[in-house]
């Protein structure tokens, strides 16, 4: 039992909901592929970034822990048969859809094979249960039509997912842009995890505080160059599992845009714009220890090198609402803070 009211059960690694995919029935997690070449996580520290297992609880070597999904959980989504995924949508770069608002930053031209970010944690506000919060890295190849292939990992505030304000580390996945396949965290199969130490979907803590500590979480996701599939690493060198890239159709080769930044459902409550905050609910231009950064933003390339970004993009959807700042220096290299209060004087 954890200190926000979640229960963890320990599941045997062969009894995760991915080994009910057909393609995986049987067959046992995979061995760690090599990672690339410049990433140097300093030391294999476990880090208390879990309010779970802040007690000191951890689950034993062969199972892993998941965060069980109550009653109450499903009672909260819009329907049993989307419990889990996101709201269907349009996505397009230039131009919001049902209520989704951006501000992110994207390179796109090239063939990628991964990305890497360490993102600032916060625990903005959302205003409604039908609303959410987050901030992640999106790996994403094909159109923007319905064949779009994403990988995402970060944080998300999300009432209605989780029945509370904590901000919880997350995975989603989709072939189909959104519409029949994928799932956040696992809640279906598909990402195969293969660590016991950390529950996806659990909150993260500690928070960073206005003007107070800063707090951020590092994210690895890349493509195994002997066996394809895309793995994630979390914080110092803890890899949490795989995506088989049997998932995908696109991205069973590689990634065409890499996209990282905050995103919000903007549901107009009462005919106004919703006062969802994203990262800290601050602009980007009050900077460190007030408004939430992403930094040292890298991509793998086609040699499983971790190289610096070539041509950062950032782009705000409606940025008096929420908008984003790029830099870059010696110490963070590319970085760049973003987010807001989403409704005020100049966001009516």
């Amino acid at each position: 039992m954890s200190p926000d009211g979640d229960i963890i059960d320990c599941v045997l690694l062969h009894h995760q909901p991915a080994f009910d995919h057909p393609k995986l029935k049987g067959q046992k997690p995979l061995d760690p592929p090599d990672r690339p070449a410049g990433h140097n996580p300093n030391g294999l520290a476990a880090e208390d970034f879990q309010l779970w297992s802040l007690s000191g609880e951890s689950c034993p070597e062969g199972t892993i822990p998941i965060r069980r999904t109550t009653e109450q959980d499903m009672l909260r989504a819009s329907s049993i048969r989307r419990f889990g995924r996101k709201p269907r949508r349009r996505v397009r770069r230039d131009s919001t859809s049902n209520g989704h608002e951006h501000a992110v930053g994207y390179v796109s031209g090239d063939q990628y094979y991964g990305a890497k970010a360490s993102i600032n944690v916060w625990a903005p506000r959302v205003f409604n249960q039908y609303e959410f919060s987050l901030s992640q890295l999106w790996v994403i190849s094909g159109s923007f039509g319905d064949d779009l292939n994403t990988i995402e990992a970060g944080w998300q505030v999300s009432p209605e997912l989780y029945g509370d304000n904590y901000p919880r580390f997350f995975t989603y996945w989709t072939t189909d842009a959104y519409q029949a396949t994928g799932c956040y965290n696992l809640l279906c199969s598909g990402f195969v995890q293969t660590n016991n130490r950390i529950a996806i979907g659990a909150a993260i803590s500690p928070t960073s505080s206005y003007t107070g500590g800063q707090f951020d979480i590092s994210l690895l996701v890349w493509k195994d160059p002997k066996h394809g599939n895309w793995w994630l690493e979390f914080g110092n060198g803890i890899l949490v599992g795989y995506w088989p890239s049997f998932l995908f159709t696109h991205l069973r080769d590689h990634a065409s845009m890499v996209q990282f930044g905050g995103e919000i459902v903007n549901s107009r409550p009462g005919g106004f714009h919703t006062s969802t905050e994203m990262g800290s609910g601050h602009f980007a231009g009050e900077g460190f220890g007030k408004a939430s950064y992403f930094r040292n933003l890298q991509v793998v390339d086609w040699d499983n090198n971790l190289i610096p970004l070539a041509n950062l993009r950032v782009l705000a959807d409606h940025p008096n609402c929420y908008d984003i700042q790029g830099g870059i220096n010696r110490v963070w290299g590319n970085y760049f803070y973003y987010g807001g209060p989403g409704r005020n004087v100049r966001c009516p």
